[in-house]
């Protein structure tokens, strides 16, 4: 079959060459487009470059390979597309979007913390404790709450948080 004058073949691989040229430039350029995302949700520049791809790709090679007819070829290659595609947005790309947002936290979410002292922290002065989370460990500065010295290794309790730095009290006082 031909269409523009081309053997369908040769559409298919040229539309393939320029969907990954496409998702290369994505990949590079791909925050100036994350504005588009807001506009239209459900057309996420990601599946659609992947739909096309997979689409072309599997086009190309059932022409090449199968005697089928060049509408069924391009019905399969759909289905397959969206297989993968669904496929990719379940396992790739939903979790990753997840997991970029559990990695963050934020100063109000430290409040309550227990953390231990890396570095001691003297009345009237700074030193640093570590908090351990699901997603690793994050170390800050620390003045104690109270205005006390607190030794390497106590457990302390972070009462409030100033600019970046927590204000921690020692587990031992808190009753």
């Amino acid at each position: 079959m031909e269409l523009f004058g081309l053997p369908i073949q040769t559409i298919y691989l040229y539309t393939l060459i320029f969907s990954g040229i496409l998702i290369i430039l994505y990949i590079f350029f791909g925050d100036l487009a994350e504005g588009l995302g807001d506009a239209a949700s459900f057309l996420n520049p990601v599946l659609v470059l992947a739909f096309i791809t997979f689409t072309s790709a599997a086009g190309y090679i059932l022409e090449l390979q199968t005697p089928l007819n060049s509408l069924v070829i391009l019905l399969i290659g759909i289905a397959v597309a969206l297989i993968l595609d669904t496929l990719l947005n379940v396992f790739v790309l939903v979790p990753l979007s997840s997991a970029e947002e559990s990695l963050v936290y934020t100063e109000e979410s430290l409040r309550g913390r227990i953390g231990i002292v890396l570095i001691p922290i003297p009345q009237d002065g700074f030193g640093e404790v570590m908090i351990e989370n699901i997603s690793g460990r994050i170390s800050k500065p620390a003045e104690s709450y109270e205005n006390t010295f607190i030794a390497e290794g106590k457990k302390v309790l972070i009462v409030d948080v100033n600019n970046g730095v927590i204000q921690v009290m020692d587990m031992n006082n808190y009753k």
